[in-house]
């Protein structure tokens, strides 16, 4: 193996999977594959697509991304049960590549009150799985669950175990978001010393950040020996999510001086990976987010503005192009042609079928007439809007809202359910009110809002406004994106696409209760 081989970190992005495991974040599978297209597109190593028996949905979430990514590992959770393991094999049968990623509880608090198992049993469930999982690909992963407080006699034991069975990469995650760097390192140190076989497989990190460590755990497991991370866009995840992978691969590709290792990543995608995250799950990135928050490249200081003209080294340790930021460029106005607006698509990244690409069209043209400045980002929202409703049973067709300040508000609405036009006038107590109120008169449903977030997609008064809804409905919940300049429009809109969603939910079945327990990891 090179040097440089040796010294490349492997990113395993599960967004999609441990990722979706925050409360509200669940995904369809239209929008699991747009992220995963762009995962594919950064060269994430490995996406973690879902776990196959949790449920129907996830089955086919993780089949389709297997069957459509070409360039990255396709990757599915399993317990260490032959049934989960068969599940998984099935559904990466169809991937280029194929991973089955394996676990079990190896500490001592795990395996007595969770999983109420002797040690002994464990490792045989252990050499079991692995080889099981064996039989479908030789890529297998093999995970210690609660790896940080189980001790390290055990850890290595079971280690051995799961390479002996098969396993060529091994995964040591913090949990529960535990460790410090200094100990998660020496773990790594002391396991790749004392397990025998231990160059038989690439070793792993995955970090929560319950404790705010999880970048700085990774990158102390990648000093240990890992050569894998597991981290998540934005680092979205249960209770305080995971290491964001934004983080891992601009700390090392910045201080490579201290840390001399490296990645594949195309970092120029990762702003846009970012957005789409932020918007399919309706968690908005805080302004001081490092690497993609909204002030990571802004100065308000008289010094700082000062030094960043004279040199812009001075204050920014990296470039914002580096992570695909970059300036609004006004670049298409309303006399724009089908061309012009087909070739600015295909550099902002997407390829749409010819209805998809009419509508947008369409609505660009709609943009022109009543916005004067059209930018990269006024396209992107408009197109990814689009993208997601187009085809859908419901659609906002017109709606004019009245409001002052000393009476009701009233929204006149219609829309089209299957190909039909309904119209209804209502009332609420302001504008956004009686525009949900008129979309629940001629939906007949009432689902609970959880969530309704603005915010300006670029600068000025007349910026479209892109707003997310999250509904739940009989312990059902989506999250719906709506884009309009016109900001109750655009909250009419995302209020339609998450009813859209959830009778799509309805229509299938519950999966069994039994198959619904995710794994903490």
């Amino acid at each position: 193996m090179s040097h440089s081989e040796a010294n490349r970190v492997r990113i395993f992005d599960t967004t999609l999977r441990d990722g979706e495991q925050s409360p509200g974040a669940s995904m369809t599978l239209e929008e699991k594959l747009q992220i995963a297209r762009v995962l594919e597109a950064m060269r994430v190593d490995v996406i973690e697509a879902g776990f196959a028996i949790a449920s129907n949905g996830d089955f086919e979430c993780v089949n389709r991304i297997a069957t459509e990514i070409k360039d990255s590992t396709v990757c599915s959770l399993a317990r260490a049960a032959l049934g989960d393991i068969d599940r998984a094999g099935e559904a990466i049968k169809p991937a280029n590549s194929g991973r089955i990623h394996t676990f079990i509880a190896t500490s001592p608090l795990h395996m007595k009150v969770k999983l109420q198992m002797e040690p002994e049993a464990v490792i045989e469930a252990i050499h079991g799985s692995v080889s099981r999982a064996c039989t479908f690909t030789d890529d297998v992963e093999w995970s210690a669950e609660d790896a940080t407080r189980t001790e390290i006699d055990f850890l290595c034991r079971a280690v051995e175990t799961a390479i002996k069975a098969g396993a060529t990469t091994i995964n040591l995650p913090d949990t529960v978001g535990y460790a410090t760097p200094q100990e998660y390192m020496d773990m790594f140190k002391a396991v790749i010393e004392r397990v025998p076989n231990s160059d038989k497989a690439i070793f792993s990190t995955h970090c929560h950040n319950d404790l705010g460590l999880a970048v700085a755990n990774s990158l102390a497991g990648v000093a240990g020996g890992a050569r894998q991370v597991e981290c998540t866009i934005n680092g979205i995840g249960e209770r305080a999510g995971n290491a964001a992978m934004e983080e891992i691969v601009m700390a090392l590709k910045t201080r490579g001086d201290v840390m001399p290792y490296h990645t594949r990543i195309k970092s120029e995608e990762i702003m846009r990976a970012s957005k789409l995250v932020s918007t399919v799950t309706g968690f908005t990135v805080q302004n001081n987010k490092a690497i993609v928050g909204a002030n990571a490249f802004a100065h308000e200081s008289g010094i700082h503005q000062d030094g960043v003209l004279k040199a812009a080294e001075t204050y920014e340790i990296m470039t914002p192009e580096s992570v695909g930021v970059t300036k609004s460029v006004l670049t298409m106005g309303k006399h724009s042609g089908r061309h012009a607006f087909a070739d600015k698509l295909k550099d902002l990244g997407y390829e749409l079928g010819d209805n998809a690409f009419q509508e947008c069209f369409r609505r660009f043209k709609e943009l022109g007439d009543r916005k004067k400045n059209i930018y990269d980002e006024d396209i992107v929202a408009l197109v990814d809007d689009e993208v997601a409703t187009w085809a859908n049973r419901m659609q906002v067709i017109s709606l004019n809202t009245y409001s002052s300040s000393n009476g009701e508000a009233v929204a006149n609405l219609t829309m089209a359910i299957d190909g039909d036009k309904a119209k209804t006038v209502t009332y609420g107590s302001g504008p956004v009110d009686a525009a949900f109120n008129a979309i629940k008169d001629l939906i007949g449903m009432e689902p609970h809002l959880q969530l309704f977030q603005v915010h300006a997609v670029t600068q000025g008064t007349d910026a479209q406004a892109e707003c997310t809804v999250r509904l739940e409905e009989g312990g059902r919940t989506v999250n719906g994106q709506g884009a309009h300049e016109d900001t109750v429009t655009a909250a009419a809109r995302a209020y339609v696409s998450a009813v859209n969603k959830l009778l799509v939910k309805r229509e299938k079945k519950a999966p069994d209760e039994a198959a619904k327990v995710v794994a903490a990891k």
